[in-house]
């Protein structure tokens, strides 16, 4: 694999090194005429929204639900507001309302999570049949009302006895995830035809194993981090491989949260902490699954964990990648963090309300090197919006000015990226409701429809109308 100091042809490579972007800059659309130009987006295009069950469910104590890693967090005071998911958007209960907020909207997909502690509260062993009763209801509502129902195994919410086990940081987890997709899919894969493994393994290695800012906690460096990110390929591909035994004409893919790379400056040293976390943060799972490949960069911080074997065992020809794109990443050199890297300046004009700058040209370069780097393989847009300060008028409405331009700005990309030749099949934007989001707890809120948290009446924003509007329409004006 190339090093990515400055070299074209190679995913994210521009990003790396802001002289080198600059001289392989491209047009995106050359003419006025072009960005005016009303796109009219593909008839079988994916509309719709996110979630993850942890983040919305509530309900953690009920039909038999085991504890998972995120509870225990929350119970020892991690929370940076103080709350809890134990009700959340109480989604448990009010699915049907959600699904009916979604068929109004002229959503034709979403994507959830299945909660591994409501299958198998032990995270092995005997299956919890109510938690696999709730699927089927949500499942059936979805299609019931003419939305496709896209399946998430594992976004966050690991069994705590798994935890207690190791983990994410030993390879014994792998068994126990590939049996748990087993039996998910032995359930409802007469219904669901679209299964991704994993949401965001990379967040899930860094902040929940590198700097413990997320559930378990764990302050262990570079090395829990890359350990936790090859365990979870190899629990991937494990997977991957049940299910494909067992069931044919499935959509198997993944969900992977990238973000390309670039440096502060074009101080050497800035321009290889970036490459370095390029390797860390993007290419570790990406070119994992798709590659078959451990990241020269990473090879030798990963030999003493990786066996003969393993680069094959987590390879897999997904039929559909999940993008979850947020913004670019600017870092530079500096010790006393993992990898020697920390966040540079990003020189934005537009933030959110997480401090994370708007870049929605990104999306767009993101998408293109997938066509040009990777064969063109199927993608989506699994994850994208933003959070922000949401003002409440006294008739009790949410106009989100800045959350429908965040959206406006991100479907245009993508629109951009089909007109291009990107093989792109949806959009499906973060989130469906204001929801518990994780360490921040009930602060933050990324949802197109507000959430009462103490009356939990849900309220459409001005977001949730202006996507409504794309989904029906199928159209948008790309300026």
């Amino acid at each position: 694999m190339p090093d990515g100091r400055n070299k074209c042809g190679d995913l994210f490579a521009c990003a790396i090194c802001p002289s080198r972007s600059q001289q392989c800059a491209r047009s995106i659309i050359t003419s006025r005429e072009a960005r005016m130009a009303l796109f009219t987006f593909p008839k079988d295009f994916l509309w719709g929204a996110s979630t993850a069950a942890y983040q919305i469910e509530g309900a953690i104590h009920q039909d038999g639900r085991g504890p998972c890693v995120w509870d225990s967090f929350t119970a020892a005071g991690r929370i940076q507001d103080g709350s809890s998911a134990a009700v959340a958007c109480d989604h448990y209960h009010r699915w049907a309302e959600d699904i009916a907020l979604m068929k109004d909207a002229g959503f034709n997909a979403y994507r959830f999570s299945i909660a591994w502690p409501r299958i198998l509260p032990s995270g092995t062993g005997a299956v919890n049949a109510a938690g696999l009763d709730h699927y089927d209801r949500l499942v059936d509502g979805l299609l019931a009302a003419g939305i496709r129902p896209v399946a998430c195994l594992y976004h966050w919410d690991l069994p705590q006895p798994l935890e207690d086990r190791g983990g994410w940081q030993g390879r014994e987890i792998v068994g126990p995830f590939a049996d748990y997709a087993r039996i998910a899919a032995a359930r409802l894969a007469d219904r669901v035809k679209d299964w991704m493994m994993l949401n965001e393994p990379n967040v899930v290695a860094t902040h929940g194993y590198g700097t413990g800012e997320h559930a378990p906690g764990h302050k262990l460096g570079e090395t829990g981090i890359l350990r936790a990110l090859h365990h979870q390929n190899l629990a991937q591909g494990a997977a991957l491989r049940a299910i494909s035994a067992e069931h044919a004409g499935l959509t198997l893919g993944t969900v992977i949260n990238l973000q390309p790379c670039r440096a502060e400056s074009d101080r050497p040293e800035d321009v290889a902490a970036a490459a370095r976390w390029d390797a860390v943060w993007n290419r570790v799972a990406l070119d994992g699954v798709v590659r078959g490949k451990i990241p020269d960069l990473m090879a030798d911080r990963m030999k003493d964990f990786v066996l003969p074997g393993d680069e094959e065992a987590i390879r897999f020809p997904l039929d559909l990648l999940g993008i979850n794109y947020y913004s670019r990443m600017t870092m530079k050199h500096e010790t006393g963090h993992p990898f020697d890297v920390w966040w540079g300046d990003a020189h934005c004009d537009r933030w959110t309300a997480m401090a994370w700058p708007v870049q929605p040209d990104g999306l767009y370069d993101l998408l293109m090197e997938f066509k040009r780097d990777y064969g063109n393989p199927a993608v989506f847009v699994a994850e994208n919006g933003a959070a922000y300060d949401d003002v409440v008028t006294p008739d009790g409405q949410v106009h989100d000015a800045e959350r429908v331009a965040f959206l406006r700005d991100h479907v245009a990309s993508v629109g951009r990226a089909l007109a291009d030749g990107c093989n792109v099949k949806g959009y499906l934007c973060w989130s469906l409701l204001d929801n518990f989001e994780w360490a921040f707890g009930l602060s933050k809120r990324f949802g197109i429809v507000r959430v009462d948290y103490d009356t939990l009446v849900r309220t459409p924003k001005d977001s949730y109308r202006f996507l409504s509007e794309v989904a029906k329409s199928g159209q948008l004006h790309l300026d």
